[in-house]
C-alpha cells in the first residue's frame, strides 16, 4: 500500500509539474483512464465511488459549518420552454384542477423531464458514462439495458449526500462578471482561488466551480452550451484525484467545450465518472451561492443533496442545498 501511494504521488507530480499542464493529448487521456483509476479501491463490488470518501467524521465536520442557519438552493429553476441550451424542457401537465378536482377536493399534476443535458440541474450516477465498453469499477457497458442501469445506478446514493462544500468562484478571482464560453480553468486558477479565499480543498469535499454561466445567460441570452462552454481543462483531473475530491459540480457540465483534447469531447466527464468513480452535479445555479458566500466572507459550507431513488436510473434531477 505504501509503495502504491508513493507511486501515485510520483505520477501526479509528473502530471502536474513535469509537462505543460495546458497541453493534453488523447494519449495522455487514455493513460489517465488507467493511472487515475479508483477501480477496486473500495472493493470489487463497489458502486458508490468517491462518495466513499465522505466518512461519518466528514459528515460531522460538515454539520459544524451550519453556523448562521442560512440555506441557499443550487438548483436552476426547471425550464419549461425550449431554448438553445435546453432541447428537453420540463413538461408539466395538470391532471386535476379547481374545475375538475379529484374527489371534489384535490388538484393534481404530473411532470415529465429528460434531465441529462445542459438545461436542468441534475446528478450523474456512475452508470451514465462508458469508456472502452466499461463503466466505473469494471462493470460492462452491457449492464445498462432498456430496463436501465443494473449496476452503478442512482440508488447507490438514496441515503443522501452530506459533506463540506467549497465554492471556487473563478469570475470573482479574475474580477469579471462571468467567463466567456470556451474559456478554460486550470490548476493554477483553482490554487489561486484557494489562496484568495483562505480555503484548502481536501478529501471528501464537494467542489463547486462557478464560471458565471447563468449570469451570462441572463445578460446575453441562451446559446448552444453543448458546443461552447466555459469549464475545467482536463489537466485539472489529476489534481482532483490527488486531493481526493468526492463530488465535482459546476454551473455547466464541468468540461470546457470544446475540450482542447483532440478526439475526446468531454474528457473530464469520462475521467471523473468512469476512472475515478466520482458522480457529477451539472448545471447548478451558483449565482445566489456566490452572492451569499461573498457577503458572509465564507467559501465553505454544509452541502446536502438527496437524489430521487429511481431503480436503475442513470441520474436524477435534484435541488442541492448549501447551508451556512
Amino acid at each position: 500500500m505504501l509503495l502504491r501511494i508513493i507511486a501515485l504521488g510520483l505520477f501526479l507530480a509528473l502530471v502536474l509539474f513535469g509537462q505543460s499542464s495546458h497541453t493534453v493529448t488523447k494519449a495522455d487521456f487514455d493513460k489517465w483512464m488507467t493511472q487515475l483509476s479508483n477501480w477496486g479501491r473500495w472493493g470489487k463490488d463497489d458502486q458508490r465511488g468517491t462518495v466513499n470518501l465522505i466518512t461519518p467524521a466528514k459528515v460531522k465536520q460538515a454539520a459544524t459549518l451550519a453556523k448562521q442557519g442560512i440555506t441557499v438552493s443550487l438548483e436552476h429553476p426547471l425550464m419549461t420552454e425550449s431554448a438553445a441550451d435546453n432541447g428537453n424542457p420540463l413538461t408539466h401537465t395538470m391532471t386535476a384542477t379547481g374545475e375538475n378536482p379529484v374527489a371534489g377536493a384535490y388538484a393534481m399534476d404530473s411532470y415529465s423531464i429528460a434531465f441529462h443535458g445542459y438545461g436542468h440541474t441534475h446528478m450523474d450516477a456512475l452508470g451514465h458514462a462508458f469508456q472502452n465498453g466499461k463503466m466505473y469499477n469494471g462493470y460492462p457497458q452491457s449492464s445498462v439495458t432498456k430496463n436501465g442501469a443494473m449496476k452503478n445506478d442512482i440508488t447507490a446514493y438514496q441515503n443522501g449526500i452530506v459533506t463540506r462544500g467549497i465554492l471556487v468562484d473563478i469570475p470573482r478571482l479574475k474580477g469579471i462578471p462571468y467567463m466567456e464560453p470556451g474559456a478554460a480553468i486550470y490548476v493554477e486558477d483553482i490554487e489561486a482561488w484557494e489562496k484568495k479565499a483562505g480555503v484548502k480543498i481536501g478529501s471528501g469535499d464537494a467542489v463547486f466551480v462557478r464560471t458565471g454561466r447563468w449570469a451570462r445567460r441572463a445578460a446575453k441570452g441562451p446559446w448552444n452550451a453543448g458546443e461552447i462552454l466555459a469549464g475545467l481543462h482536463v489537466s485539472v483531473v489529476p489534481w482532483l484525484k490527488q486531493r481526493d475530491v468526492a463530488i465535482l459540480a459546476g454551473d455547466g457540465a464541468s468540461d470546457v467545450m470544446p475540450s482542447q483534447v483532440q478526439g475526446v469531447s468531454q474528457p473530464v466527464h469520462f475521467l471523473m465518472l468512469v476512472a475515478l468513480g466520482s458522480p457529477l452535479f451539472d448545471n447548478c445555479d451558483l449565482e445566489q451561492l456566490a452572492e451569499t458566500a461573498n457577503r458572509l466572507g465564507r467559501w465553505e459550507f454544509m452541502f446536502t443533496a438527496a437524489p430521487l431513488a429511481v431503480p436503475r436510473g442513470t441520474g436524477s434531477p435534484l435541488n442541492p442545498i448549501a447551508i451556512f
